[in-house]
């Protein structure tokens, strides 16, 4: 395991320099320790608490609450698969059980070789691509089983492997460095948004809609004004009726006696 050396102290509190409170960078700076140390260490609480004038039990109480701070070290690589309802209806969780026979990990566990360290996650927030992983936070769409072992085979054979909206993966620490504030140099790589994400967008396009114009709009620039029509039209495609219907109350007679005879 490495220590945290000098130039790591240095970015630490170069971290916390960046908020007008100070405790306020904890969060980047945790990933920053996982990104030298492999995952968070006690010296790396006990450092960050000394910088931020904090306990070292309020860093680990941080560092225990979210799930992205790892307390056992990981693997070179951090393979995400999305079990949450959407992913797990359209295939995730054979996609998990499937990995784990593969790889000979339960949840949580790293490959005997150190490579991947598989993990069942919550919603990724890219239902639109289900069922998905993610390598290092990097989003791969549409997996199935049989292209979930070969995303883990190439990863842990070394190849260059490109996420399906983002970057080359690298490593789950290199990945840590960025999430502490550190660019790499990819953020332009692969495309952020594709398919089913932009279909809202080319829909608006095909019918003119645009955003409201803004109070700091240029005066006379109505480019970005919705035209009555549309803005019409849109109010009479929506049903709201259900929602109305849903949303009514009834009063009990109770409810009208303000629990008086309680």
């Amino acid at each position: 395991m490495s220590t945290l050396d000098d130039q790591t102290v240095g970015e630490l509190r170069e971290i916390a320099g960046r908020y007008p409170e100070a405790r306020s960078g904890l969060l980047p700076m945790l990933h920053l320790v996982q990104s030298v140390q492999g995952h968070v260490t006690t010296e790396g609480i006990e450092t960050c608490a000394e910088i931020l004038g904090l306990s070292p039990a309020e860093v680990s109480g941080v560092a225990t609450f979210y799930t992205m701070y790892k307390r056992r070290p990981m693997g070179t690589h951090h393979v995400g698969v999305c079990t949450n309802t959407l992913c797990a209806v359209m295939g995730g969780d054979a996609i998990l059980e499937r990995l784990q026979e593969h790889l000979d990990v339960a949840n949580d566990e790293t490959t005997a070789d150190g490579a991947v360290t598989l993990e069942h996650l919550e919603c990724n927030a890219a239902c639109d691509f289900a069922p998905v992983m993610m390598v290092n936070w990097e989003f791969f769409d549409h997996q199935t089983p049989e292209s979930a072992v070969d995303l883990v085979d190439r990863l842990r054979a070394g190849e260059v492997v490109q996420a399906t909206r983002g970057a080359t993966i690298t490593s789950w620490r290199d990945a840590e460095r960025v999430l502490a504030g550190f660019e790499d140099g990819r953020v332009d790589e692969g495309p952020a948004a594709a398919g089913p994400s932009l279909a809202g967008l080319q829909i608006a396009g095909e019918r003119g809609w645009s955003a409201p114009a803004t109070d700091d709009a240029p005066a006379g620039d109505r480019s970005a004004a919705v035209p009555d029509d549309s803005a019409t039209e849109a109010a009479d495609a929506a049903d709201t009726s259900r929602a109305e219907s849903e949303t009514v109350v009834e009063t009990s007679d109770a409810d009208a006696r303000g629990g008086a005879d309680d």
